[in-house]
């Protein structure tokens, strides 16, 4: 690998966008998209179905009464919410806004236990059931964005509490999962811990957040299989067993490195193989970045439509195989084309190639800006005639 080809962002506060198109859309996010999603989290939207996002937060905290409702990823609502205060904020001080962060910011917190953990699921429903389910339920992914969350706010603002219990979460999953004696051997079902463990890294300079990183890299699809395992001690269903995908719907079905083609769900392989990208990067390993060359060719030659699309099938969410790209049926998701952006950002850090700007930029122009209509009130998940929207 060589170092010398690699470059990096400027940070976004050195940055002042004055182009007509993205000032406006910069303006919307800031001024109606953020207020109005605040509203969701708390369910205050007329109409809209329930987030229960901040509910739960506060139930967990023991501020009132009640049981969880939602997804069991509902926490990374506010996760990915507090992320965009943060790139706001990096921007366009906004003192109110930095003042209902900071009171989100302290539910949260208040909702954290003693031992680090913070996922309100488990806290409501019995921490004795955390990490039973890994490819299913959600927790590292939550922990993942939240990471990104604490990351960007620290950034924007230099207020470090979110941080701080953030830091103390992934150093309690550090004493859970690794590759020693009497730990877990296991890795998430949706991944983006990966990407999100680089950036805590990279703040903090602490080399177990990079060697936890790619440890979640390294181990996934090691046999005997962690999900088999999982499974057969706990229980849990396997929805996929008689698909297409098995386990490389999760890309978990062989190590990493033995990967060639982009398959399974696709934003959970574009939050892979951009956190395989980081890894490789940060740790000199040219093996893993060559089977990031290897997807990301399969994924953009083979599996892409001309748009920037990626995961043509409903079924799944996902890839399917080479040259299947409907389009009648066309799902793309905006997740995936958001998670694309992150791939090509990262493999254009380590060499100056041209074909990963431009698929960025058809992805950032065609994929993620039509996930959100004018208003910035309407959030639409994919690109199918028959797609779904909702309002968060």
């Amino acid at each position: 690998m060589n170092s010398n080809t690699f470059s990096k962002p400027l940070q976004i506060n050195r940055i002042n966008v004055k182009d007509n198109f993205w000032k406006k859309m910069m303006e919307l996010a800031r001024t109606h998209v953020i207020p109005y999603q605040w509203e969701a989290l708390n369910d205050r939207i007329e109409g809209a179905e329930p987030s229960y996002c901040m509910q739960n937060f506060k139930i967990a905290a023991g501020m009132m009464e009640g049981e969880f409702k939602g997804f069991v990823f509902q926490d990374s609502d506010f996760a990915k919410w507090i992320e965009a205060v943060g790139y706001s904020l990096m921007w366009n001080k906004d003192e109110g806004l930095e003042k209902i962060a900071d009171g989100a910011i302290d539910i949260v917190c208040a909702a954290q236990q003693p031992d680090g953990y913070l996922d309100t699921y488990y806290i409501i429903n019995g921490l004795d059931k955390r990490w039973t389910n890994l490819r299913d339920n959600h927790e590292l992914y939550c922990l993942g964005h939240l990471i990104e969350g604490a990351v960007a706010y620290y950034e924007a603002t230099g207020k470090d509490k979110l941080l701080n219990a953030i830091v103390k979460y992934v150093d309690y999953v550090d004493t859970i999962f690794g590759p020693e004696d009497g730990k877990l051997h296991g890795y998430p079902g949706h991944e983006v811990i990966e990407l999100a463990l680089i950036k805590l890294y990279k703040i903090k300079k602490d080399k177990k957040y990079l060697n936890l990183a790619k440890y979640f890299t390294d181990e996934r699809g090691k046999s005997p299989l962690y999900f088999e395992e999982e499974g057969k001690k706990y229980n849990n269903k396997f929805w996929w067993e008689d698909s297409y995908f098995k386990y490389q719907y999760y890309q978990a079905g062989k190590p990493v490195k033995e990967q060639e083609v982009a398959e399974g769900h696709a934003v959970r392989a574009v939050y892979l193989y951009s956190g395989m990208a980081d890894v490789a990067r940060e740790t000199n390993d040219d093996e893993l970045l060559e089977a990031c060359k290897r997807l990301w060719s399969n994924m953009t030659k083979k599996q892409m439509y001309i748009t920037g699309g990626i995961g043509s099938s409903q079924y799944g969410e996902a890839f399917t195989c080479d040259y299947d790209l409907p389009n009648d049926t066309i799902y793309a998701e905006t997740c995936a084309s958001i998670g694309l952006v992150f791939f090509a950002r990262r493999m254009l850090e380590i060499e100056p190639k041209s074909q990963y700007a431009d698929i960025m930029e058809k992805a950032l122009y065609n994929g993620i800006i039509s996930g959100m209509s004018i208003d910035g009130t309407k959030f639409f998940l994919c690109k199918s005639i028959r797609g779904s929207s909702r309002g968060f």
